[in-house]
């Protein structure tokens, strides 16, 4: 077993006083709906809290020497979708586990954002970070749903096919000034409709409705000038535009906001607060249970069962499943439990400069921020990835973990529940996913073994508290 100890940046000690106001339930500011834009060419993405029963699906693995994380949305009427989505991911992962895993220091991490999730369209955009091995760098992609039809298409489904042509001609237009660019490549990669489907898979539109072309390094110009972006105004780029495309283009610019899909709606349950008497954990045994990488689909089964033994615990989100849902992390909060920060995407921040870190840390703390109306009062880096660098850019202490239940390793509710036990000491801090349906049926278990044997569930923060004073 992985034994990681705590890491405290910052104060030496923290009190035992809340991380921050008490949350209240409020419609999704603007920001929370639509991103904003700095700059006219921006890619358009939005943050569709108006899907019932949207979640973010986020495996990972968390072995170090490999790691991985990729990601999903499950959305509710859009089966076919979600499956498709599920099986582009899983396929990049299992690709990487098998060229780039005996690399040196390999990492893949699958990220994306909502382009459009509104009227009968739904659009997402993958950004990929493999690094190790032949597919090392960044690429991106794009992918549509029509609900019409209930039909996955790719980013050329928005352009009509007999306008290729003159979309390549508007695409070397826009490219011309732009260094390293080889017009005879884009010609080549545009040519028929195989390499078309291929290097032709990363369109979105901005607020405005200007179409947004992305290439990935080396395609239509030489490795060293990376991505190549080119901005089609909106005029010019309508009448390339293929039916579909012209549905995705006004849904972007004028969105609904409401999704035309028959799916079921995922229940909300209701849940009891978590007790709110104080413990004092140098008279009696306490540990801290921790849950990484939600929310996802199993969180509200897990407050429901802490909530059954007026437990406490500490959920390390990520940011980018906060903003997909963001009831459930309000509802986290509101049942007594506390939030902390565990990155937007789950990259390892070692790899990132000072500045990414910041701005990472900060976009997650706003989003939690925006959903819970609390700060988070601690960082959890993915992976335990530390250095110097997100030592001193990290804006809260840092918290690791003494007990590694491997729940991302073995998907079995029996031997996660042992681990945990068996790893239960007082002051114990106790590694979990939530995001795997194993390790929430692991989790009664877990709470009343312990409680029968004098343990009390309390957060982080009240623990880190408690144990210092």
């Amino acid at each position: 077993m992985i034994i990681m100890l705590l890491i405290v940046t910052g104060l030496v000690t923290m009190g035992c006083a809340a991380t921050g106001s008490t949350p209240t339930k409020e419609s999704p500011p603007t920001s929370a709906v639509r991103a904003a834009s700095h700059h006219a060419d921006e890619i358009a993405t939005v943050s569709p809290t108006w899907i019932d029963g949207l979640r973010v699906v986020r495996p990972s693995g968390n072995d170090v020497s490999c790691p991985w994380s990729i990601t999903y949305p499950q959305v509710p009427g859009a089966e076919a979708f979600t499956a498709a989505l599920r099986r582009m991911v899983e396929a990049r992962r299992a690709d990487f586990r098998t060229q780039a895993c005996h690399q040196a220091a390999p990492e893949l991490n699958l990220d994306f954002a909502f382009l459009v999730a509104s009227g009968d369209v739904i659009g997402v955009r993958y950004t990929e970070w493999w690094l190790g091995g032949a597919g090392d760098g960044l690429s991106t992609t794009t992918r549509w749903y029509d609900a019409k039809t209930g039909t996955v298409l790719p980013a050329t489904a928005l352009v009509e096919p007999g306008s290729i042509e003159r979309l390549t001609a508007e695409l070397g237009k826009a490219l011309s000034r732009k260094e390293g660019f080889d017009p005879r490549a884009l010609r080549d990669v545009l040519a028929d409709g195989a390499s078309r489907a291929s290097y032709l898979d990363d369109l979105a539109f901005t607020t405005r409705g200007d179409l947004v072309v992305t290439f990935d390094e080396g395609v239509t110009g030489v490795a060293p000038a990376g991505q190549l972006r080119a901005v089609l105004p909106a005029a010019t780029v309508r009448p390339l535009l293929s039916g579909f495309g012209r549905r995705v283009q006004r849904q972007v610019v004028e969105p609904e906001r409401r999704l035309d899909l028959d799916g079921p709606v995922a229940p909300t349950p209701t849940l009891p607060p978590a007790s709110e008497e104080s413990t004092d954990c140098h008279r009696v045994k306490c540990v801290a249970l921790t849950f990484d990488d939600g929310p996802g689909p199993h969180t509200q089964t897990l407050l429901a069962h802490l909530a059954r033994f007026h437990a406490r615990a500490t959920f390390y989100v990520v940011g980018q499943n906060v903003a997909m849902s963001p009831d459930v992390v309000r509802q986290t909060a509101e049942a007594g439990h506390e939030l902390g920060n565990h990155s937007w995407s789950h990259r390892d921040l070692t790899r990132l400069t000072a500045a990414q870190v910041r701005d990472d840390l900060h976009r997650t703390d706003q989003a939690i921020s925006r959903a819970a109306g609390v700060t988070p009062g601690t960082v959890r880096p993915p992976y335990g990835a530390v250095n110097d660098v997100v030592r001193t850019q990290t804006p809260h202490p840092l918290v690791m973990w003494t007990v590694d239940t491997l729940d991302w390793k073995y998907r079995d509710a029996a031997r996660v529940a042992r681990a945990a036990v068996s790893g239960a000491k007082p002051a114990a801090i106790i590694l979990f996913h939530d995001i795997h349906s194993t390790t929430v049926a692991a989790i009664p278990r877990v709470l009343r073994t312990l409680s029968t044997r004098g343990y009390h569930f309390v957060t982080v923060t009240q623990l880190r508290g408690e144990v210092a004073r």
